[in-house]
């Protein structure tokens, strides 16, 4: 697996004996995952890394879960409490595949082969370029769609439209369907707007009844475009512990507490590598970016600014991370986060421990 690209040199490192005998590598297993074989965290590299993430000035919280239980709750920087609905940013994408992947499996959508425009032919261009009608759930769900983004330079002019839905498909074609990736909030919007269009629903009622509900946690109103569509792939509220539920269900396979609640299926497929990102150079699949930590598959929903969700599953590590959501871009604090988990958390997981909380 392609590895997370880590600067050698960050602004905030973990200390030197973070680092010192690292466990040896393994060659890369014939399987796709291993089964961990020792349990808790090492305590001094825990503490070690809960101080260096402490001096970043952006993180506002930190969850380490492992085999289901909280063994760190941090906050930081006078960040909000645990429980506290915060704004994840794209990592509402991850819950959005979810949701797609809860449609197709009760007949709400057909499945990823399905046309975006059988369900929104009504917001199609008068004379739409041929290729639209090729554009399917499961070229949104990638980032593959072929249109031109909404995101990045693109995205003040898409929010202030007066239709979004018609805005994302009326955008030219870059590339054909399944091509590269395109990495567009847009694309992820128009799963919204078919999920509510497909279920007579809004997209805050399916979440509540298909994942908050089942889940225990809370998910409240987030915004909406001007036809009332919830806001797909963007600004969705959900707490850090609710994060951390959500990484569980998806570590677990789907199940949680005894409750199916995702097809085991629909996390392989999301997990499945379908396209590279340009910029970070991380695989992606159906709303999750893909990679390896120190020779363990990682998988991580990443919200804008730098709120993080990331599965270890062969260590059974879900650790959750919140920050600044109003910062300005910048990559450093990204890497700093990458590095806590890299560099601190899956080290001390590799060397175990005991099942001891750490909390603020």
């Amino acid at each position: 697996m392609t590895p997370l690209r880590l600067f050698a040199v960050l602004s905030l490192t973990l200390p030197a004996a973070c680092n010192a005998a690292p466990q040896p590598q393994p060659p890369a297993p014939a399987q796709a995952e291993r089964t961990a074989t020792t349990s808790g965290l090492d305590r001094a590299m825990l503490e070690r890394t809960v101080q260096a993430a402490s001096r970043l000035s952006r993180i506002r919280s930190m969850i380490v879960m492992r085999d289901g239980r909280a063994l760190a709750e941090h906050r930081f920087n006078g960040g909000p409490p645990l429980d506290r609905a915060v704004n994840i940013k794209s990592a509402s994408k991850s819950v959005m595949s979810a949701m797609v992947g809860i449609a197709i499996a009760r007949g709400v959508l057909d499945g990823t082969d399905q046309p975006v425009l059988s369900v929104l032919s009504a917001d199609a261009p008068a004379d739409p370029d041929p290729r639209l009608a090729r554009v399917t759930v499961g070229n949104l769900l990638s980032m593959q769609a072929g249109l031109d983004r909404t995101s990045g330079p693109n995205y003040g002019r898409w929010v202030t439209s007066p239709n979004w839905v018609r805005y994302a498909l009326s955008r030219p074609f870059v590339d054909e369907p399944g091509g590269r990736m395109l990495y567009s909030t847009g694309s992820t919007h128009l799963l919204s707007a078919m999920l509510t269009k497909a279920s007579g629903r809004t997209t805050l009622d399916l979440a509540r009844d298909w994942l908050a509900g089942p889940l225990g946690i809370t998910i409240p109103a987030w915004s909406r475009d001007p036809q009332g569509i919830y806001f797909g792939g963007n600004e969705m509220r959900v707490s850090p512990r609710g994060m951390a539920r959500f990484g569980e269900l998806y570590r677990l396979g789907g199940t949680i507490d005894g409750k199916r609640i995702v097809p085991a299926e629909w996390i392989e497929q999301s997990w499945t590598p379908r396209t590279v990102s340009p910029w970070s150079g991380q695989r992606y699949g159906y709303g999750w970016f893909i990679g390896d930590m120190r020779g363990h598959p990682v998988r991580f929903a990443w919200g804008y600014g730098g709120q993080m969700i990331y599965i270890l599953p062969d260590l059974k590590l879900t650790v959750v991370m919140t920050s600044d959501a109003t910062a300005a871009r910048e990559g450093g604090h990204i890497d700093a986060l990458h590095a806590l988990v890299a560099d601190g958390i899956v080290p001390a997981a590799e060397r175990g421990g005991p099942q001891t909380p750490s909390s603020p």
